[in-house]
């Protein structure tokens, strides 16, 4: 049997009285994506820190890559590529000049030819000369991927990389992430966009330190036992105020001029909408989308601050 990339049991990271990743299993096999999704401030940077050795953890263990993350952090990090949430290069420095400091870094033999390849690959080489300072969003996305890649890592993990980058941007670096996943590299990628988790093999949504789901998308919205509703005709998405705190609706959500409601009983549900299925609207049930589902699970947790 295939040794799994990630393989970490019971992981835990305090800060003062503060518990920020709380008990976080998690076990990724090679080539595969994993989507890491979570409201903000639930500990999915810190986790992916204890991972790849750049924190140690407060409690728990595993292994990355074979390796212990707590005893073998250094020849974790000779094998993962991290790229951070905020863009970290140097703006004053070429895209070219960029990468090969960072091959220097890793020693790579061959430097010239070796980042001759990656602004290659990623398209780079047009604008090797360029002042990183003066690229847009999309193209410094490019540059950090492929300072990532540079030492061909066996494991990437992405720090939400995609964060004010337009669609065709967003694309494209998706395009990149899959034939790299298709190489045998496996990534774990934090990302807010609902898109980008369906694109991934498999999904890890934590709230507040727990980790609260864990499968494919098509699972984790079966195994949620939430039922939606769909609403369409004159101002159908005018009610979504309205249906919010109404006992039974977990979500409701206007969606161009029709109107989504979600809940965890399917009866329930059809009773909060009862005073309004008089109004000349159109109801039919639908299946819950993967928000949908992470919105009932963000209101079933506790937030770590509040109890620090």
């Amino acid at each position: 049997m295939t040794t799994p990339a990630i393989d970490v049991r019971g992981l835990v990271k305090r800060y003062g009285t503060r518990t920020v990743v709380d008990h976080v299993d998690l076990r990724i096999m090679p080539g595969r994506i994993c989507g890491f999704l979570g409201p903000n401030g639930s500990g999915k940077t810190t986790t992916l820190r204890m991972i790849c050795g750049l924190l140690t953890p407060d409690g728990g263990d595993g292994t990355c890559l074979g390796h212990d993350i707590i005893t073998e952090r250094d020849a974790v990090k000779a094998q993962a590529g991290y790229m951070t949430q905020r863009f970290g290069l140097y703006e004053d420095l070429t895209i070219r000049q960029n990468l090969e400091f960072v091959g220097r870094i890793y020693r790579l033999k061959n430097l010239r030819e070796v980042v001759d390849a990656a602004l290659e690959r990623l398209g780079l080489a047009s604008r090797q000369h360029q002042l990183t300072g003066a690229l847009s969003g999309g193209w410094k996305q490019r540059l950090a991927l492929a300072a990532c890649v540079l030492h061909e890592p066996k494991l990437l993990l992405l720090d939400e990389p995609t964060a004010g980058v337009d669609p065709k941007a967003r694309r494209s670096f998706w395009d990149e992430i899959h034939a790299l996943a298709a190489q045998g590299i496996t990534v774990l990628v934090s990302t807010h966009y609902m898109d980008e988790a369906e694109r991934c093999h498999e999904i890890a949504y934590i709230a507040y330190g727990k980790l609260m789901a864990r499968g494919t998308a098509e699972e984790i919205i079966q195994r949620s036992g939430l039922s939606a509703l769909v609403a369409t005709g004159p101002g159908a998405d005018r009610l979504a105020p309205l249906l919010r705190d109404v006992p039974g609706v977990t979500a409701a959500a206007a969606f161009g001029t029709s109107l989504h409601v979600c809940g965890p009983d399917r009866d329930a549900l059809w009773r909060a909408v009862e005073p309004f299925r008089e109004r000349g609207l159109h109801w039919e049930e639908a299946m819950p989308t993967l928000e949908d589902v992470f919105i009932h699970l963000m209101g079933q947790a506790t937030d770590n601050m509040e109890a620090a």
